[in-house]
C-alpha cells in the first residue's frame, strides 16, 4: 500500500465510533446553555466492532488556550455515555469527548468469566502481566507502586477465589486508565460549546405591575413602587417587570378597553412609546426622574430583587424617531407611515421599526444603544417585547455584542409565537422565553409539553419561563376556574418550571373577568390607572408566599429539566418527582387538574425512582405526614382545600 505517514498509520487503528454528541445545536452553528450550579448532559453514542470494553473522556478546555482537562465519562447503557457538568463559575467552556478500547478492563472481563466458567487462566494471567509491565514502563513513582503490587498479586496467586477478589480492585483501573496511548483513540470531530450563565438565568420568580398603578390616587411613581418592595420581597419574588417606563405617545393614543378614541385623562398604552417628551432612553416624567428611577433599582437590589425592564422595539407616531429617523420606517403611498397590524387586530397608536431599511446598520446601532444606556443605570434583566416581529440576525448580532462585556445580563422573549420563531430567538441568544404552558391545561397536554422541553434538543437552549396570564391574556381556564384555577395553575407553574411569573396583583386578586369575546382582560390595565388595595389578603397571595418559600428552600424545583411524569388511574391528577440527588431533595408532585370536583386516584410510586421503605412522606402545603410506599397509593385532592401535594422524602433515622 506503500509508505504512510503517522497519522495515517494510527488512524486506520482507531477502532471506535463517536455519534450523536451533545449538546450541539444546529450542527454547532449556536452555543448551548447551562447555569451556575445546574447539571448538563455531556453526552455521546460511541461503541466498536466486536465485544471489547471501552473508556471514554471528555477534554473540558475554556476555549481560552488553557490546558484541557481530561474527565472520564460514565457508561449509561445502549452506547451512550455522559458526563454530568456542573461548575460554580460563570463563562463559556467547550468539551471535546475521545474515547477507545480499554484492553486492561477487556483483560479483567474476559479472564473473570472464565474464572465462573471454571476454565483455566494460566494463559490469560501471562498476557495480564504484559499489559501491566508496558503500563509501568515510564509511569509515575506512585503509579508504578500500585502496578507492581498488583503484578506481584497475579503472579503469587492462582487460588480461583483470591484471583476473583485481586481482579476487583479499582485502583489499578484508575492507573492503567492513565497510561492508555491515545494515539488510537478518536476523537470527535465536534467541539462542543456551553455558556454557563448566572444563576438567575435557570431559577428566578417574576412578578409584573405597573409603576403608574401604585399610588392610592393619582398617577404612580417610582417613589410608590419603593413603597411596596418590601412587600413583594415578602412575597418571595427576585424579579420585578415594569412594562415600558417611557414617554407614551399622544397620537393614535388608545382609549380605555383598545377604545379608538382616547379621552383627555387616558393615559394611553406603555407599549406606544415616544411622544415629544423623548424615546427609549427617556422617562414618563409622571414615573419622576432619573435619579428617583436609579434609587429605585438600588433599593431593590438591597431586598435581593432585580428591577426588570420592558423593552418595545416600536414607536408612537410622535416617537422623536419618527422625525429624525424617517427612513427606519415604511411609508405607505398615501405619505403615512404603516403601522402596526395582526389582522384583525389594528394598532395605530404603534409603528413598527422597518428591518430592511438601507440604513439597517444605523438601526442596530441605535437599538443596542438603548439596552446598553439602561444597563449603565444599572439594568441587569429585560424583558422584550415581541422579539419575533424583529430580525433574527439583530438579535444575535446585538446579545452577542452586548453579553461580552455584560455576560450578567438576562433577556426574557416574550414571544407567544410559532415554535421554530420561539426556538431561533432562544438560539440567537434569548436566556429564557415565554411559552404555551398559559394554554397547556389537561394532563396528556401538560405531560406532552414538558416532555418536548425537557427530553429533547430544546433542553439544550432553549430555557422556559411559566407564566398563567399576562396583562394581554386571560385563558379561559381561569375565568371559568376561579380562585381554585388560580390556585392550581400556580403551583404547576411555580413547580413544573424553574423561571415563572404572575401578573400582580391582578392574579393574586383572582380577577377573572374577559372582554366579550377575547381571552382578555376587562377595563385591561394596559389602557388606564388603577388604584389597587395593596394590603388586601387573599388565599391566593397566601399560597404564592408559601410556594415562593418552598422554591427557594427545595434545589429540586430550582432547575426545569428533573422532571419525571408517573402514572395515575385518574387523567383529572398529575404526578411529578423532581429530585436533587446531590442534596438528596426529592419532591413528589400531585395536582387535581378539575378546579371544580375533588378527584381521587392511585399514584403509581415506582420502586426504582424512589425506595419508599427509606423515606417518610410530608406534605409541604398541609403540614401533614402520610404512610406512603413504593407502588400504588392512594390520593384525595378537594380544591376549595388545597388543590395539590407537594410531597416531601425525608429519609428515616
Amino acid at each position: 500500500m506503500g509508505k504512510h505517514s503517522d497519522s495515517i498509520q494510527f488512524e486506520g487503528r482507531k477502532r471506535v465510533i463517536i455519534t450523536n454528541p451533545q449538546p450541539l445545536i444546529d450542527n454547532g452553528r449556536y452555543i448551548a446553555k447551562s447555569a451556575i450550579g445546574e447539571v448538563l448532559p455531556v453526552s455521546a453514542d460511541i461503541f466498536c466492532d466486536g465485544h471489547q470494553e471501552l473508556a471514554a473522556s471528555v477534554l473540558l478546555g475554556n476555549g481560552k488556550g488553557q490546558k484541557s482537562r481530561e474527565i472520564p465519562m460514565k457508561f449509561v447503557g445502549n452506547d451512550k455515555w455522559v458526563y454530568e457538568f456542573t461548575t460554580d463559575q460563570t463563562g463559556i467552556y467547550q468539551f471535546k469527548i475521545i474515547a477507545w478500547v480499554d484492553h486492561f478492563r477487556t483483560w479483567k472481563k474476559n479472564i473473570a468469566a472464565k474464572l465462573k466458567a471454571g476454565i483455566d487462566v494460566s494463559l490469560e494471567l501471562k498476557m495480564g502481566i504484559v499489559l501491566l509491565i508496558e503500563a509501568a514502563d515510564g509511569s509515575k513513582a506512585t503509579e508504578k507502586k500500585i502496578i507492581e503490587r498488583y503484578i506481584k498479586a497475579l503472579s503469587e496467586d492462582s487460588d480461583t477465589s483470591k484471583l476473583a477478589g485481586i481482579l476487583k480492585q479499582d485502583d489499578i483501573d484508575t492507573v492503567m486508565r492513565g497510561r492508555v496511548d491515545k494515539k488510537l483513540a478518536t476523537q470527535c470531530d465536534k467541539v462542543l460549546t456551553v455558556e454557563v450563565e448566572r444563576k438567575k438565568a435557570a431559577f428566578s420568580t417574576w412578578y409584573e405591575l405597573f409603576p403608574r398603578s401604585t399610588a392610592n390616587e393619582g398617577h404612580g411613581s417610582f417613589k410608590d413602587v419603593e413603597r411596596l418592595l418590601p412587600r413583594i420581597a415578602e412575597m418571595g419574588f427576585d424579579v420585578l417587570y415594569f412594562p415600558p417606563i417611557h414617554p407614551i405617545g399622544e397620537k393614535h393614543r388608545k382609549g380605555r378597553n383598545n377604545s379608538l378614541i382616547a379621552l383627555p385623562d387616558d393615559p394611553g398604552s406603555p407599549w406606544a412609546v415616544g411622544s415629544n417628551l423623548g424615546g427609549h432612553k427617556d422617562i414618563h416624567p409622571e414615573l419622576g426622574d432619573l435619579s428617583d428611577f436609579k434609587h429605585l433599582i438600588k433599593a431593590a437590589s438591597k431586598l435581593g430583587i432585580n428591577i426588570a425592564m420592558d423593552i418595545a422595539f416600536q414607536c408612537a407616531p410622535d416617537h422623536p424617531y419618527v422625525k429624525e429617523h424617517p427612513q427606519w420606517f415604511k411609508w405607505r403611498p398615501d405619505g403615512t407611515v404603516q403601522y402596526a397590524e395582526n389582522p384583525p387586530k389594528k394598532y395605530e397608536d404603534i409603528l413598527p421599526l422597518d428591518f430592511e431599511s438601507e440604513r439597517w446598520e444605523e438601526l442596530w446601532h441605535e437599538l443596542r444603544s438603548v439596552i446598553l444606556y439602561w444597563i449603565k443605570q444599572g439594568i441587569t434583566v429585560f424583558r422584550i417585547d415581541n422579539p419575533h416581529t424583529k430580525a433574527f440576525a439583530f438579535w444575535e448580532w446585538a446579545i452577542t455584542e452586548i453579553r461580552k462585556d455584560h455576560p450578567e445580563v438576562i433577556f426574557l422573549a416574550e414571544a407567544f409565537t410559532r415554535p421554530r420563531p420561539m426556538e431561533q430567538l432562544a438560539k440567537a441568544g434569548f436566556n429564557q422565553s415565554y411559552t404555551y404552558f398559559t394554554w397547556r391545561n389537561t394532563k396528556k397536554e401538560i405531560e406532552t409539553y414538558l416532555t418536548e422541553l425537557t427530553k429533547t434538543e430544546l433542553r439544550y437552549f432553549f430555557r422556559p419561563n411559566f407564566w398563567p396570564s399576562t396583562p394581554d391574556i386571560l385563558p379561559p381556564e381561569l375565568t371559568a376556574g376561579g380562585e381554585n384555577a388560580h390556585i392550581m395553575r400556580l403551583i404547576l407553574a411555580a413547580t413544573l418550571s424553574s423561571n415563572y411569573g404572575i401578573y400582580g396583583p391582578v392574579y393574586e386578586f383572582g380577577l377573572n373577568t374577559p372582554m366579550h369575546g377575547k381571552e382578555e382582560y376587562i377595563d385591561n390595565e394596559k389602557y388606564e390607572i388603577k388604584h389597587w388595595d395593596w394590603d388586601k389578603t387573599t388565599r391566593i397571595r397566601e399560597v404564592v408566599r408559601l410556594m415562593n418559600r418552598i422554591r427557594k428552600e427545595h434545589p429540586a424545583l430550582q432547575t426545569t429539566w428533573n422532571i419525571e411524569f408517573i402514572k395515575t388511574d385518574n387523567d383529572q391528577l398529575i404526578t411529578y418527582i423532581k429530585k436533587d440527588e446531590r442534596v438528596d431533595d426529592i419532591l413528589i408532585i400531585i395536582v387535581n387538574l378539575d378546579p371544580h370536583h375533588v378527584q381521587s386516584g392511585q399514584v403509581d410510586i415506582p420502586f426504582d425512582m424512589i425506595p419508599l421503605h427509606d423515606y417518610k412522606v410530608y406534605d409541604l402545603l398541609s403540614k401533614e405526614q402520610y404512610n406512603w410506599k413504593s407502588g400504588w397509593n392512594y390520593v384525595r385532592l378537594d380544591p376549595n382545600e388545597m388543590p395539590a401535594h407537594i410531597l416531601q422524602l425525608q429519609p428515616n433515622a
